[in-house]
């Protein structure tokens, strides 16, 4: 169905590759290194498609129908900037290959030891056999953990000096979604690639479960007055069910530390008594903020706030 749609992309990431990509790297001695960039370059491409579509479609909906104006229009090319280093640095993607060498290690000495590794194909053999529900189910289970961390991001004061950051941002936008500590993120996507590794997840879908993730997350951070409807809405995260995630006064307060933690189905926040479905689409950010406390408003000095609060000198 979507062969004509690879076909297109190959030759693309062929031409760029050979003609932009190979000649510097010779120029600079570096074509021992031609597998690996021409990896770096089918991710920086993914990223590429990914943000121009978004920013189309998105930014359009987000015109049509918005919750509030957006009157800071450098906190949003902040936000951009984020976006920029980290779906065309491919961090996820960089960390999965990092990883993998580890993994491999790791599942030698336990199958040397009669130990079967967590593959989910050990457990469901017919798994191989069928990419769509494989890539469902793979989706299902890394969005699980996601949950899990989600709430650990909220409930460690260590590890929320540093995810505050991402909930600082009052306007929210589109942009939003990677809006977040650097040490932050390679906590995160550590976590997952190392999980997604130890359940069995080929590269090739890998890459296709990062891009759809990042398409709904990038949805859910919009500043798009919608909802999905009574079962939309715990079906698929909406705008509006996290929004009041990152709502002032309740997306990090009460007993469960916050509300509305999942990050694709909110089927968690249901089953773990943390879903909030009231219909409304507060103000964002964080409570000490009002206080006058300062994230930063440009790229490095939210960084360099976010570790004077992880050790506590902010």
């Amino acid at each position: 169905m979507f062969e004509w749609i690879q076909e297109l992309f190959a030759q693309l990431h062929q031409h760029v590759f050979e003609s932009g990509v190979l000649p510097v790297l010779y120029a600079l001695e570096l074509g021992g290194e031609a597998e690996r960039a021409f990896s770096a370059t089918e991710f920086f491409l993914i990223g590429a498609i990914e943000i121009t579509l978004l920013a189309i479609v998105l930014g359009a909906l987000e015109k049509w129908r918005p919750v509030e104006a957006q009157l800071h229009a450098d906190w949003k090319k902040t936000d951009a900037l984020y976006t920029m280093l980290h779906r065309l640095g491919f961090v996820p993607l960089l960390l999965f290959f990092m990883l993998m060498p580890l993994v491999d290690t790791i599942d030698g000495a336990l199958r040397m030891h009669d130990i079967i590794p967590p593959n989910l194909e050990n457990f469901i053999p017919w798994l191989s056999g069928s990419p769509l529900i494989s890539f469902l189910i793979y989706l299902v289970v890394l969005d699980f953990v996601a949950y899990w961390l989600h709430r650990g991001q909220h409930r460690l004061n260590w590890w929320w000096s540093l995810h505050s950051l991402h909930h600082s941002q009052r306007e929210m936008s589109f942009w939003s979604d990677d809006r977040n500590h650097l040490v932050d993120n390679v906590l995160v996507d550590s976590a997952h690639a190392l999980v997604a590794l130890l359940i069995g997840v080929p590269p090739a879908q890998f890459i296709a479960l990062v891009v759809a993730s990042r398409v709904i997350e990038s949805l859910s951070h919009a500043n798009l007055r919608v909802h999905f409807g009574r079962i939309g809405e715990k079906i698929l995260v909406s705008p509006r069910f996290h929004r009041v995630h990152h709502a002032v006064g309740i997306g990090h307060e009460g007993r469960t530390q916050g509300c509305n933690f999942a990050v694709l189905f909110p089927i968690w926040d249901v089953m773990f008594g943390t879903a909030n479905f009231e219909n409304t689409f507060p103000a964002t950010g964080v409570r000490d903020q009002a206080d006058g406390r300062d994230y930063g408003d440009t790229f490095w000095r939210q960084q360099w706030l976010g570790l004077q609060r992880l050790f506590s000198r902010a």
